[in-house]
């Protein structure tokens, strides 16, 4: 894609990652991504951020038609040095030779640790740091923890934009640039999956820099983030901050999710009573397994329901292979405000709902009794199931009101 002037002298010049699927190398980017960045063009002009090294050639060319006929970079910051943004720092550095490359103190440990360079005009813009590129300037935030220490937001006043790296963004390749072009429901729903799989465990980090941010004032009128689409006009920016607002809440929906692999359907019958108490109680439930569904679109799920049941065969005195997988996920995810059980089948030694249970409790979830089953359910057995799911609708409507 072109470069876009979102503003006067100032343009988008990022990239669209159109088949992207594997992101990060750990989740699932169903409808592609962007690495958007930005020029400003003034007495100084800044190139903020880059994007992943592989685009290198995109990213010169959307420079060179912006820059124009000049062609010089004074200045780059860097608000973010993972891979993704960063990617093509050392390519423009070479390319451009700015004066000065602007980061947080935390990204410049971070700059030192990807390039090991010798010679690169480092300097670094703590919060409340202001620098001057003739008619405008840009002051900086770190934003610590959102989602990497040196993260850092930029924001020029005088054109009333916030360029805020990884946070507010969403994996969606398109050809609009812009929030109020495209489904709001769908911007909602990625914005929520990027949310739940990247940006999820730094919660309190996320209402606090909400709240330092509505301290300090700022007018913002436009919000550009390093992936997906970009936000403008006050109802649009309001409605960015009041949905991480209620991400970072984790106020839990009258929802259940339940979780299970199995092997000779024995636990997959268990999760299907489970899941007919918790419907028959008026609960939305999803069931997922593990042989079906990646774990990220698992955790994007759980981000909002109550009640997470877990489920699992013994096997080899453990559990699944692919349900502990979606244990170290969703543990290091760090959900809040949930209600966990357990439920599994065995055929001699039946370990698998105690080791569930344990995850579940490491997590610190209110955990319900589990439900454990040798080889085959009975009637009874399911019967049991399906109570088992009328008691965590009960739950769920006594935790959520």
């Amino acid at each position: 894609m072109k470069p876009v002037e979102i503003k006067e002298g100032v343009f988008w010049t990022g990239v669209v990652d159109w088949n992207r699927r594997n992101f990060h190398g750990y989740s699932i980017a169903h409808k592609g991504t962007t690495y958007n960045n930005f020029l400003i063009k003034d007495e100084k002009t800044v190139l903020i951020d880059t994007v992943a090294a592989e685009f290198w050639d995109t990213l010169k060319c959307n420079l060179a038609h912006a820059l124009g006929p000049d062609g010089k970079i004074d200045y780059f910051v860097i608000n973010h040095l993972e891979p993704d943004h960063a990617g093509c720092l050392e390519y423009a550095f070479e390319k451009y030779r700015p004066e000065k490359i602007y980061t947080s103190p935390m990204g410049e440990k971070a700059m030192k640790a990807h390039f090991h360079y010798t010679d690169w005009p480092v300097e670094v813009v703590p919060t409340g740091t202001e620098i001057a590129l003739g008619k405008r300037t840009l002051q900086f935030v770190e934003t610590r923890m959102l989602h990497w220490p040196d993260a850092m937001l930029t924001y020029c006043p005088e054109e009333k934009i916030a360029f805020t790296n990884d946070a507010f963004g969403q994996n969606w390749a398109t050809s609009e640039r812009w929030a109020d072009e495209v489904n709001r429901s769908t911007l909602e729903e990625l914005m929520g999956a990027y949310y739940a799989n990247i940006v999820l465990p730094y919660s309190p980090v996320v209402l606090k820099t909400l709240k330092a941010l509505g301290e300090m004032n700022l007018d913002i009128e436009m919000i550009c983030p390093d992936h997906g689409l970009m936000f403008r006009g006050k109802e649009d920016i309001q409605w960015v901050f009041d949905k991480y607002t209620e991400f970072a809440e984790q106020k839990p929906k009258n929802k259940a999710v339940i979780v299970y692999d199995t092997m000779w359907h024995s636990t997959e019958r268990m999760a299907n009573a489970v899941a007919s108490g918790l419907a028959d109680e008026g609960v939305s439930v999803r069931v997922m397994s593990m042989k079906s569904n990646d774990h990220s679109d698992v955790m994007t799920e759980v981000f909002d329901a109550a009640a997470v049941v877990v489920g699992s065969p013994t096997h080899n005195n453990g559990i699944l292979p692919l349900m502990a997988d979606m244990l170290t996920y969703m543990k290091g995810l760090r959900p809040q405000n949930k209600i966990g059980s357990a439920i599994g089948s065995f055929g001699w030694s039946g370990e698998c709902v105690k080791i569930l249970n344990g995850w579940l409790e490491d997590m610190g979830m209110e955990v319900l009794d589990p439900v454990k089953v040798k080889h085959v359910p009975t009637h009874d057995t399911l019967a049991e199931c399906y109570n088992q799911g009328k008691a965590l609708a009960a739950a769920i409507k006594e935790k959520i009101g």
